[in-house]
């Protein structure tokens, strides 16, 4: 029926596996093009827990917030430029060659990271681990939606959602495993070349994606892998609509590999498709997930935990929920749809980041105080903003922490954590002084008896945004652009996603020093206010559609603001632009 949506019966979880297990072969592509999800995940992951022990290698990076934002953002940067290439790479070359070069780059970097004896060294390794994880966050999905049929199509691709989320998992369980080893952050960096080079491996016996084959005119290489994919009954089919379609773009464009820019934006269902794709993709980072991905042991130690071990041990909760949400999406993604989970993702985000907001506002408001008795008993390193200051003068854990001249830490009471505490220079020194009597050093943040709540906000904001924005964005990407401009559209929404997250990495140190950290989260949640009427308004529901009909899905519809409601069989009503 033209026009109409595929019917799922069942959930297409449950059909995802009932087919692998009848054609693993379809698994096995999906999980092969999927590392480079894992690839983009271990990267997300493995940063944040060795920023803590790099900052202990490196003294200039300790005292210098921006380099630490510089570490952790140049990736995101390389990732812009890849992803950028990676779009005309893969129209031009292939989805496979642009995996396997991604796979490349990325173990380079790693050999460079796990090597380097100075920042600049390892920041430029953090470049070319960029360069390849930003053509794989958008080459993977496209090779799997391309490679997978219609009706599991969406749960093929949450997979590599899944594995995004299961690197950012076993990323963490890395940084504990290397905690106590010689070199602590070259192993964890280190590490990170093992899956770039499985998954080189992998792809050189794995097929070139079918459709971008039919595209390039080589038809017989194209059904050769389409037969091992669909049932017998539905190649057919599946060749024919490939078939028309090429042969639209050809009478369209007068060839099936020219691309006029100025048209891109002109043809109004190229138009619809990036303002949904692009507006998903700056907003999945602007509701602030690689604050909690890449500073996530940060955070828990500005709720007031001092220890890196108890950081990343609480950081590890949120990356296990990240990983079991994305199961949950492979549950849901083809039976509740995109629209309704974004939306019902986006509620729960708000809620999040509304308490982490709360929550930080009490732990900075409320920290233990600074005693002159309990400083004096360190009285050749007390701070020395705090020696000049008046007698009367009121100073706390927070004032404490912000003192710069030079930077100070909090030796807390050794009786009790929330008792005033000690206000005093900040060096290895004494904090192994303060180590020695039992008590607790913060540099980070303050002794708090909220700090609990901050990891269960943390861990509703993973609960809620993993399903949905984490996702979605992706899957929605990977099958609202016309074929003929599926690579360079999916291109410039990757690179989109990652300018935004350079933005969100680069600023997230320096805004919490700036604003503080409660108006920080409260920014993200007016953000996520606005991205949620943005998706009510602008993102069409894909559910169930063959790629080929989504083409006339948007050239007939748009604004769809009563989601919720079960679509009729045919999309031959029009609504207004």
């Amino acid at each position: 029926m033209e026009g109409g949506i595929l019917p799922v019966e069942t959930s297409a979880f449950r059909d995802c596996f009932s087919l692998a297990w009848k054609n693993p072969y379809i698994l096995r592509l999906a999980f092969s093009a999927g590392i480079g999800g894992l690839l983009f995940g271990y990267d997300t992951g493995v940063i944040s827990g060795a920023l803590l022990y790099i900052k202990e290698n490196f003294d200039s990076v300790d005292k210098q917030t921006v380099l630490q934002e510089s570490i952790v953002s140049m990736a995101v940067a390389g990732a812009i430029i890849g992803a950028a290439i990676g779009g005309w790479m893969n129209d031009r070359y292939g989805r496979k060659t642009a995996i396997l070069i991604a796979d490349f780059l990325f173990f380079i970097g790693a050999v460079i990271m796990a090597s380097a004896q100075n920042p600049a060294t390892l920041i430029v390794g953090r470049v070319f681990v960029g360069l390849g994880v930003g053509m794989a966050s958008m080459t993977a999905p496209l090779y799997i939606s391309e490679a997978s049929p219609a009706k599991i199509r969406g749960a093929l691709v949450s997979t590599n959602g899944f594995l995004i989320t299961g690197g950012q998992f076993v990323a963490y369980l890395i940084n504990l495993a290397f905690t106590k080893a010689p070199g602590t952050w070259r192993w964890m960096l280190g590490v990170a070349g093992v899956p770039a080079l499985v998954q080189f491996i992998l792809m050189i016996i794995l097929p070139e994606s079918p459709r971008w084959l039919f595209r390039k005119g080589r038809e017989e290489e194209a059904k050769t892998i389409l037969r091992k994919i669909y049932p017998a009954h539905e190649v057919e089919t599946e060749i024919q609509d490939l078939k028309e379609s090429v042969e639209k773009e050809i009478e369209e464009e007068g060839s099936s590999e020219k691309i006029n820019f100025i048209k891109l934006w002109k043809t109004k269902t190229v138009r619809r498709g990036l303002i949904a794709g692009v507006g998903l993709q700056v907003f999945q980072q602007f509701v602030g997930i690689n604050t909690v991905m890449y500073y996530s042991p940060t955070i828990v130690q500005f709720a007031g935990f001092a220890s890196n071990q108890t950081a990343l041990l609480l950081s590890l909760v949120t990356a296990g929920l990240n990983a079991l949400g994305s199961i949950v999406s492979i549950y849901f993604i083809d039976r509740t749809g995109r629209k309704k989970l974004l939306v019902i993702s986006l509620i729960g985000v708000i809620i999040s980041l509304g308490l982490l907001s709360a929550v930080f506002h009490e732990t900075t408001s409320h920290s233990p105080d600074v005693s002159r008795l309990a400083t004096s008993h360190f009285a050749n390193y007390t701070c020395a903003d705090y020696s000049s200051a008046k007698e009367d003068a009121t100073w706390d854990c927070m004032k404490c922490l912000k003192a710069s001249s030079p930077d100070c830490g909090f030796c807390a009471s050794a009786t009790d954590k929330l008792l005033p505490g000690a206000c005093l220079i900040s060096n290895d020194t004494v904090k192994h002084l303060c180590h020695k009597e039992d008590r607790l050093w913060y540099t980070s943040g303050c002794p708090s008896k909220y700090g609990w709540l901050a990891v269960v906000g943390l861990a509703l904001y993973i609960i809620f945004f993993s399903p949905g924005m984490g996702t979605v964005p992706w899957i929605v990407n990977s099958e609202i652009y016309p074929l003929r401009f599926r690579g360079v559209c999916g291109g410039i929404a990757a690179t989109a996603n990652w300018v935004s997250n350079l933005i969100v990495a680069q600023s997230f140190l320096s805004l919490t020093q700036a604003i503080g950290t409660a108006w920080t989260f409260l920014l993200f949640g007016g953000i996520s206010v606005v991205a949620l009427f943005f998706v009510i308004i602008y993102v069409p529901e894909t559910k169930g559609l063959p790629i080929e009909e989504v083409e006339k899905m948007l050239e007939m519809r748009t604004l769809q603001f009563r989601f919720w409601e079960k679509r009729p069989d045919s999309l031959q009503k029009n609504q207004a632009v």
